[in-house]
């Protein structure tokens, strides 16, 4: 089968199509034949090293995280799947390889494909519908009536965790570009600032909850916002010393995240802030909830008109490299 591999970390964004096995399934495990492969920042961030700390992988490496695809063998010990069924998933992190043909994947990360999605839509939705869920539930363990601040979220990101914490009973206030403030709206928010004229940390105070979407140059501006005994949740800026005890890592590595956080850990403490980041891990239970959050409230994930296929990786990286694609970029890997 077609694979898209790398050889070695390196900061040249650049992946070779290889031929290789299809892969055997153990008996926990599903054989999907992928139909679509969703191209994220994390693979810049796999074929970089950038993240090795977190997840180092062997090489080669086929890369690729998320997928939709249909089944088709089942393990031994599988149940709730047949051959056949189209699902979606965000692969576990230790066992990569959305850019091939075929995948093995365990059967608890895997999910039915919504029904209001098709193949391409549906490869847009696992990654950061997981990453919202996980954020306010576990992360941020947010209740029904607080608030929680999205700065930069009219992105993909914001299409999945707006309803999401509006499912929860949530306050959610958006702050992004005019072009999505209907949309955004539309999907849950209760208020929607318009980044082009207004200053959220000029509008807003007291809020629950932040969750990044920006990155380090927006930390002081997104702390001046939450009230004391609140927590800022970032996706871009960067692991810390909590990060490294949740994720049980060796006291070596804990060490080593402690030193990387220190800078932003204490300026979070001295406005009595919790600062926290995630990684988002594979989790087809909570996929279940998701997809039906996606089903109730029709949420179809923007996606790039451009077409790629699997010889044309570099190219979708390279898009997804510039940061203006006009929604997720997916890869055809089938009909």
């Amino acid at each position: 089968m077609k694979a898209v591999q790398i050889k070695k970390y390196s900061k040249k964004i650049e992946t070779e199509v290889v031929e290789i096995p299809i892969p055997e399934i153990s008996d926990h495990e599903v054989l999907v034949k992928v139909k679509v492969a969703a191209v994220n920042h994390l693979e810049i961030l796999n074929i970089t090293g950038s993240v090795k700390l977190i997840q180092d992988y062997e090489m080669p490496l086929t890369i690729g995280n998320e997928l939709t695809g249909v089944i088709s063998e089942v393990g031994k010990l599988v149940s709730g799947f047949k051959k056949g069924d189209a699902i979606y998933t965000r692969l576990p992190l230790e066992k990569i390889g959305a850019f091939a043909e075929f995948v093995a994947v365990d059967a608890k990360a895997i999910w039915h494909l919504p029904k209001n999605l098709d193949f391409v839509t549906g490869a847009a939705a696992p990654l950061t519908g997981l990453t919202a869920y996980q954020g306010l539930h576990e992360e941020l363990n947010a209740k029904a009536g607080q608030t929680v601040f999205i700065p930069g979220g009219s992105g993909s990101f914001g299409q999945m965790a707006v309803p999401i914490a509006k499912a929860m009973g949530l306050n959610v206030i958006v702050s992004g570009n005019p072009s999505s403030r209907e949309q955004i709206l539309a999907a849950g928010a209760t208020q929607y600032i318009d980044y082009t004229k207004e200053n959220y940390w000029e509008i807003l105070k007291g809020v629950d909850f932040v969750i990044d979407t920006l990155g380090a140059a927006e930390f002081d501006r997104e702390l001046s916002i939450i009230k004391p005994g609140g927590r800022l949740l970032s996706l871009r800026t960067g692991p810390n010393k909590q990060f490294a005890k949740d994720h049980g890592f060796p006291k070596w590595k804990q060490l080593l995240f402690a030193l990387a956080g220190a800078k932003f850990d204490r300026k979070a403490k001295k406005h009595g802030v919790a600062y926290r980041f995630i990684f988002v891990r594979s989790d087809g239970s909570q996929l279940e909830e998701i997809s039906k959050i996606i089903e109730e409230n029709n949420i179809i994930p923007a996606v790039d008109p451009t077409e790629f296929t699997l010889n044309q990786v570099n190219e979708a990286l390279r898009l997804v490299a510039s940061g203006h694609p006009k929604g997720k970029v997916v890869i055809k890997v089938s009909e």
